[in-house]
This record gives structure tokens, sequence and C-alpha cells, in this order.
């Protein structure tokens, strides 16, 4: 099918394509995105739909993939928010206090910004998002001892960057031998 023909049967078809998004994702601006989205990637693929079968179909795919991947990528990532913003999570007293507490955590959250992608990933996961090793390993689809030696070196690179020291030693209890 021609690049033009799909062109219009999609103009023809965004009110059907907007009510879907909207229904999936429940945010009228986020629906609006998702259309956007499956609105390019239909006609960066426009070649691919095959003569005599339903355009729906097809468009309705298209978004519902993009949904999922958003999904997905959502979840990864976990929820964004400005630090910023919380200003309950600053000391509470002196001023100096809370220019302090802010400063760390500025030089925390540049040092999260500064692992590897696959550092990251596993510590939020873990950490952030509280998933066990087992199931971080799933979603990224790698063995547990990955995620535990990924988790190991960021938890290292972090306590580097911003000058965490740790504590001397761990109990035989915590090590397993108690």
């Amino acid at each position: 099918m021609t690049g033009k023909h799909v062109e219009d049967q999609l103009v023809a078809f965004l009110p059907n394509l907007r009510r879907f998004a909207v229904s999936l994702c429940r945010s009228r601006d986020h629906a609006d995105d998702l259309v956007q989205a499956a609105c390019e990637r239909a006609l960066a693929s426009a070649r691919t739909f095959q003569e005599g079968t339903r355009f729906d179909a097809w468009m309705f795919r298209i978004l519902r993939n993009l949904w999922i991947d958003d999904g997905r990528r959502r979840r990864t990532a976990g929820p964004q928010e400005d630090i910023d913003a919380h200003h309950e999570l600053a000391a509470r007293g002196s001023g100096e206090a809370e220019a302090e507490t802010r400063l760390t955590l500025k030089s925390v959250a540049a040092a999260i910004d500064d692992l590897s992608e696959e550092q990251r990933e596993v510590l939020l996961l873990v950490c952030v998002e509280e998933l066990a090793y087992k199931e971080a390993a799933e979603v990224l689809d790698v063995p547990i001892g990955t995620v535990m030696s990924r988790l190991a070196r960021a938890r290292r690179n972090l306590a580097e960057a911003t000058g965490i020291t740790a504590t001397p030693e761990r109990s035989a209890v915590a090590k397993g031998t108690g």
C-alpha cells in the first residue's frame, strides 16, 4: 500500500484511534502522545501494511504495542520526581543543615545518573522498586548472579562518588556464617 493511501486512511481513523488510546491509558494527554507515536510508526512502516487486511486492526495493534512498551519502560524507570520539589526531604531546623541536606541529595542524584545504564537499572529495580533479585533478573533477562554483581558495583560506585563509607565489618549473622 502506498504511503499516501495509509495517510488518507489514518486521518479518517484518528478519532477511533484516540478513543482507544484514552481507554488504554485513561489520560487524554498521554493518549495524545500515544496516538502521535502510533501515527509516526504507521507512516514509517506504511509499506508493510498488506492490502486486503483490516487497517483498523493494524493501527490498533501498533497503538497497543506502543502502550505496552511504554508501560514496561515506565515500570523499569520508576517514577520520575524532581528532588527539589520535595522540601520535606531536607533537614528541619537551621538553614545551614537544610542546605547541606539538599547538596547531599543532589550529589547522590548526580552519582546515580553517572552510573552505567546496567548498574542504574539494577539499583533502581532492587533498591527503589524493591524487586527481589530473581524478579529483577527476570525483568532484565539476565542471570541472578549478574544482578547481584551489578548491584554490588553500583553500590560501591555510589559510595565512592558520594564519599559514603561502609561500616567496618558486617556481623557474622549478616554474612550468613553465624
